[in-house]
């Protein structure tokens, strides 16, 4: 299997747009999708290129609700109290919700898989979160080496003073 990586210029994506536009007498939809707006040339966001701009959050209650009745048919559950506490916990993006919601044909299976993904996302994060804060902290050894100098520049300018 070949891979082939192309770059394109940022000239080169514009004057691709553009022609689809210009060939095409019909109205088109084009859909962009990026992690970082605030890193696209403005050239590429005016109106008439990008017309309409459309964020797209993490998944919260009320999502995950049109989710259920979308593909469950359902209201109301048991299980929702408990995958809206979790909603609020981690960030799980719709797509990755409605996967979960469409590996069985059972809704309360489909509820509890949900529950263990979003369960296992909070604890990855917990996870992340102590690694982090372990980086942080300072080594025990660098503390002693520290205080060790401090006591010595203490002892060096306390005898500084009683020679003078």
């Amino acid at each position: 299997m070949f891979i082939i990586f192309l770059q394109i210029t940022l000239s080169g994506l514009l004057n691709a747009v553009d022609g689809l536009w210009s060939c095409c007498g019909e109205e088109h939809i084009i859909i962009f999708t990026t992690n970082h707006k605030e890193r696209l040339d403005p050239a590429l966001l005016r109106p008439g290129r990008m017309d309409k701009q459309i964020h797209l959050s993490y998944c919260n209650f009320s999502a995950f609700k049109q989710l259920v009745i979308n593909y469950l048919c359902i209201t109301e559950h048991e299980l929702f109290e408990k995958i809206e506490v979790l909603l609020g916990q981690v960030q799980v993006t719709p797509a990755e919700t409605a996967e979960e919601l469409t590996k069985d044909c059972d809704a309360t299976e489909c509820l509890q898989d949900l529950i263990k993904f979003l369960q296992a996302k909070k604890m990855i994060k917990e996870e992340i979160k102590n690694e982090e804060n372990i980086k942080e902290e300072p080594e025990p050894k660098k503390m002693i080496k520290e205080e060790v100098k401090n006591e010595e520049n203490v002892k060096e300018s306390e005898l500084g003073r009683e020679n003078t």
